[in-house]
């Protein structure tokens, strides 16, 4: 799944640069933590190519999208428990053993995959290396947010966003290193346990969150922490700072009341204020998966395999472009976001990825309708081997070979692949016969011209969606909400963007292999476009605005999401609070 930033000016990244080298006890604190979200980006990129060998390897899985679905979308509903149950750990126990628990969790799901004997085994360490996740994405930021010096908090929080990107593209490298060694997939899934083993070890060094000790009362611990982390001129006026913070938070929780999350959100959703910034954060959340992004995250070498390239390191390979191009837009994101403003970035990105899905679904159709025939005489070579359904009455095409249900794939001519070609039941005896023959064989695309301009088009899908929709969701959502209600309105649109992530990876092959290639893109095309609409008319303008200003905008009579608000000069500062009923 895409994960959260947070925004920094260029100002605060020089300021970290000096600090960081001065206070190098900064840097530690930051990088042990900032591995959470390494292993949350590497568990997203790794299973999209160890997908590719674990097919290969159990015959199960090969014929069964279902299943190579579930393996796939376990991890996200094991993240799904693990963030919630995460939120409860962070603040009953503290930020270090939180961390600690994710990683043996992703230590024993690493271990689990790598040695499993069956596939119903690898979706237990899936469901084990999801809670992990889980709990590590919600968890890292905030360890690294509040042992951060406040001037350079947004970014060395922002390490974390870029982290888990780079833990993306690193997945794609260790693949594609890992595809000529005897075991590929458990070594691809196996060695996530190192990262997290290092974490743990580094973890058990550092100190509990400052933050979190102080408001147990352990005052001393905190300050002592904090006496490593700044300047010794510096030091009372951020344990000063932290005080007032602490006793500003005890006075709006129980401004709240309230404690049980039924009691916090009943009275949050009594506000206007709070329903129009929950249905904005909770669209862009839902929105930010339903455009289709984890299909191309966990499916991306499938996907280029769809596209007509067979061989499994070409995929992987060219799915490194991909990844590459995802982090790029993450770091583009970071520059543009303040200038141009969190809607209109948002709404540029959704005409991007709809116009790169519609041209992606013309391009699956155009090689669908020039897929080469399956001939009698070709499939004759291989007569022990036949796809059981196919007939030589029949006038089949490669498409029509794919799409049997007994699970066929389509042995390319040895000449030209765009020749006619031969109709074998899948499985490791007959791709082994058709390599032996110096050809090709196709279990998901059909060989076709158009496979260059599906990758040009998935390359521009990214690069729309990365600066856009990959990071403004959640820069929204951590404007949006008054502050008193910010934790359970959150945790909502988080719990709405992992449903949505489950939804999707759930259902992508199955869509494919019901609807067709094309008709799966038409279809992701066709909600971003409604996603559109629904954004432009649903979620304001946050950029440049106090949090108290953007509580007022909310609350207005006349409040419009598509016009911008002018906040009256006169008013910043002042603490409206929810008086809008």
């Amino acid at each position: 799944m895409e994960g959260g930033a947070t925004l920094a000016d260029k100002a605060e990244f020089k300021e970290c640069l000096r600090l960081t080298w001065s206070q190098p006890y900064i840097l530690q604190l930051v990088f042990s933590a900032g591995i959470g979200g390494l292993l949350f980006g590497y568990d997203t990129g790794v299973i999209s190519g160890a997908l590719l060998y674990i097919r290969d390897d159990f015959t199960a899985v090969e014929k069964s999208t279902v299943l190579r679905e579930t393996i796939v979308s376990m991890a996200v509903a094991g993240a799904i428990v693990g963030a919630g149950f995460g939120g409860w750990m962070n603040d009953k126990f503290g930020r270090k053993p939180s961390i600690l628990i994710a990683d043996s969790l992703f230590l024993a799901g690493a271990l689990i995959m790598a040695l499993a004997p069956t596939p119903f085994v690898i979706i237990i360490g899936r469901i084990f290396v999801g809670l992990g996740v889980g709990m590590a994405s919600m968890t890292a930021p905030l360890y690294i947010s509040e042992a951060s010096p406040a001037r350079i908090r947004g970014a060395l929080v922002s390490t974390n966003g870029l982290l888990i990107t780079g833990g993306q593209f690193m997945a794609y490298l260790i693949n594609l290193a890992f595809t000529k060694v005897k075991g590929t997939w458990r070594w691809m899934l196996g060695i996530a346990g190192l990262p997290a083993f290092i974490q743990f070890i580094l973890m058990c060094m550092l100190p509990e969150s400052p933050r979190w000790l102080y408001r147990q009362d352990r005052k001393e611990e905190a300050e002592a922490i904090l006496r490593k982390i700044y300047p010794a001129a510096e030091v009372e006026e951020e344990i000063d700072s932290m005080r007032r913070s602490i006793e500003h938070e005890k006075q709006l929780e129980g401004s709240i009341g309230e404690q049980s999350l039924v009691g916090k959100l009943t009275k949050a959703l009594s506000s206007k204020v709070v329903r129009r910034g929950l249905m904005a954060g909770v669209i862009a959340q839902v929105a930010q998966q339903f455009v289709g992004i984890n299909t191309v995250m966990y499916y991306s070498p499938t996907i280029v395999q769809l596209a007509g390239f067979a061989s499994n390191n070409t995929a992987m390979a060219l799915s490194l472009i991909t990844s590459g191009l995802n982090a790029i837009g993450s770091i583009v994101s970071m520059f543009f976001v303040d200038r141009a403003g969190r809607r209109r970035l948002m709404i540029i990105s959704l005409v991007g990825i709809v116009l790169w899905l519609a041209v992606l679904g013309g391009t699956f159709l155009g090689a669908a309708h020039h897929a080469p025939p399956v001939s009698d005489l070709e499939t004759r070579v291989f007569a022990n081997q036949t796809c059981p359904e196919y007939s030589p009455s029949a006038r089949w095409n490669c498409m029509n070979c794919l799409k049997a249900q007994s699970t066929c794939g389509f042995c390319a001519h040895g000449g030209n692949k765009l020749l006619p070609g031969a109709c074998l039941a899948a499985g490791e005896a007959s791709r082994r016969t058709c390599h032996a023959g110096n050809r090709e064989f196709y279990t998901e695309g059909c060989p076709n011209n158009f496979g260059w301009l599906a990758l040009v088009a998935l390359g521009a899908y990214i690069v729309s969606y990365s600066p856009g929709m990959g990071t403004v969701p959640w820069i929204v959502n951590s404007e949006i909400y008054p502050l008193r209600f910010r934790g359970v309105c959150g945790g909502i649109a988080a719990v709405a963007n992992w449903v949505s992530n489950l939804i999707v990876t759930q259902t992508f092959l199955s869509l494919t292999k019901a609807l067709g290639t094309s008709a799966t893109f038409f279809l992701f095309c066709a909600v971003s476009f409604f996603a559109l609409v629904v954004v432009f008319f649903t979620v304001p303008e946050t950029k440049g605005l106090q949090f108290e200003e953007v509580e007022k905008m909310l609350g207005e009579k006349d409040y419009k999401p598509w016009k911008r608000y002018r906040p009256d000069v006169s008013s910043k500062g002042r603490d409206i609070g929810l008086s809008v009923p």
